[in-house]
């Protein structure tokens, strides 16, 4: 099904190249933007993720480099029947994180240095297990695609209000900046109508592969404060890359509600704690009635006794 919505996705947005173009440079700039378009689709289905890792610096980590993270991701992508996928850190005190990657063999997931800092271990493995979601269901692909094309837009639109047409070709000056601004906002709503539903199927899918939903919902509660709190600085330098995080990690203003690529933070807390109430689990790794015990499903962490989220806020890397 995700491959549909990839090729319907990548036909909405190489129609949008070729509005674009024709806006700045007529049939010729249309066709130009097409072209344009069909090297972009072949390029960004290859090569979108190594581009959205470069862009937020981050550097793959191993068993000697890395050891529990590592160790974590690969316990979960087992509890998700995946392939180990390449696991990377980004030096950034926001605490955040994203998946990407056109298909499971060959995904990645990324998890900046704040949020390790932050999180405990349990509520770290609800943030990576929703990620594994993402790659389980293949929204990786839709999203660092749509990421490549919305970066794609702004520049020719940015290029076409600095060279566009010549002499009477040349489009009306109000004309090539309201271009400027609507055509990477045309493609960032191409996005935001893909990742927000996916939020909160990934959030759900996470909570079941690390067994507990409060761990994320946790999770979610420390990272929203987190990027209200500290900036993102490469974030802002690419904000087509924002739907691929878990928490948008730009500053929204007062636009945020309209313009969000994500759901709204407490809306998916509440969703979570709604599961895990189904699940029989309340408050932190507390079963109804009061008793101490692990979720459902057995957890990577220790199981039964192993404490829960109630070993503290201190995260595993100090």
């Amino acid at each position: 099904m995700n491959y549909i919505k990839t090729g319907l996705l990548l036909a909405a947005l190489t129609a949008l190249f070729g509005v674009v173009g024709f806006m700045i440079g007529g049939e010729g700039g249309m066709l130009i933007a097409l072209g344009l378009a069909a090297a972009t689709n072949v390029f960004a289905y290859w090569n979108s993720d190594k581009l959205a890792l470069k862009a937020h610096g981050a550097r793959e980590v191993d068993e000697q480099s890395a050891p529990e993270l590592v160790a974590m991701v690969r316990e979960l992508a087992a509890r998700a029947e995946l392939p180990m996928p390449r696991v990377y850190v980004i030096d950034n005190p926001q605490p955040n994180a994203f998946a990407t990657g056109r298909n499971p063999e060959n995904a990645a997931v990324a998890a900046t240095t704040g949020l390790m800092r932050m999180l405990t271990r349990e509520e770290l493995a609800g943030v990576m297990a929703h990620e594994l979601a993402h790659v389980k269901y293949r929204d990786t692909l839709i999203m660092t695609i749509s990421a490549t094309f919305a970066g794609a837009l702004a520049t020719l639109a940015q290029f076409g209000f600095l060279f566009g047409g010549r002499g009477d070709n040349r489009p009306h000056p109000f004309m090539m900046l309201a271009m400027m601004i609507l055509a990477p906002l045309g493609g960032m709503l191409i996005q935001m109508a893909i990742s927000r539903s996916r939020e909160y199927v990934a959030d759900r899918a996470g909570a079941e592969i690390c067994g507990n939903p409060l761990w994320l919902s946790s999770a979610l509660a420390k990272i929203s404060n987190g990027v209200a709190r500290i900036p993102n600085q490469s974030a802002e330098e690419h904000p087509a890359t924002a739907p691929m995080f878990i928490i948008n990690p730009l500053t929204a203003g007062g636009m945020d509600n309209l313009f969000s690529t994500h759901p709204a933070t407490q809306n998916r807390i509440a969703a979570l704690e709604d599961f895990a109430r189904e699940l029989g689990i309340r408050g932190q790794g507390q079963r109804a009635g009061g008793a101490s015990a692990a979720p459902r499903t057995a957890t990577p962490w220790g199981g039964p006794g192993s404490g829960g989220a109630n070993r503290g806020s201190r995260g595993p890397w100090g």
